[in-house]
Order: C-alpha cells, then sequence, then structure tokens
C-alpha cells in the first residue's frame, strides 16, 4: 500500500516539474524585448534619481539642468508607453 502512495507523490512531482518547465518556456523574451523591458527600468530609476535631486538642489541652474532632464525622461517614458514592443 505505501508503495502505491509513493509512486503517485512520484507522479505528482514529476508533473509539476514538467509544468514549471512550460511554464518558463512561455515567460521567455526575445532579446528585443528583454532589452526594451531593461531600457524602461533604467528610465524609471533615472526619474526616480532626479525627482530625489531635485526635492534636495537648492541652486537654480542646477535645479534648471535636474528639470531638464527630467522631462526628457518622462517624455522617453512615454514614448514608450504610446508605443509598445511590437508594435
Amino acid at each position: 500500500m505505501a508503495r502505491g502512495w509513493e509512486s503517485k507523490s512520484v507522479e505528482d512531482q514529476i508533473g509539476a516539474a514538467e509544468a514549471e518547465r512550460e511554464m518558463r518556456a512561455r515567460r521567455v523574451l526575445s532579446t528585443e524585448q528583454r532589452e526594451e523591458n531593461e531600457h524602461q527600468q533604467s528610465l524609471l530609476l533615472s526619474q526616480a534619481l532626479l525627482r530625489s535631486r531635485l526635492k534636495a538642489a537648492r541652486d537654480a541652474r542646477y535645479r534648471a539642468q535636474l528639470k531638464m532632464a527630467l522631462e526628457q525622461v518622462e517624455a522617453q517614458l512615454r514614448e514608450i508607453k504610446d508605443n509598445p514592443a511590437g508594435e
């Protein structure tokens, strides 16, 4: 009786492992998609950094530079949002 339960458990584990492999295969992105995702994440990090520096900046010229850089980053993010990959 114990062997029957044991083999069923092993069978379930094998089935679960196969299902996991199938899920990973579906999640595989093309190199281009992965690069676009990394670029978007980089832009989001830059946006957060610029906002943080802008809050702390006191010099008017430096604040102006930060605002321009932030506007450029946000424009790139809007472009990515308006033109998703594959379209």
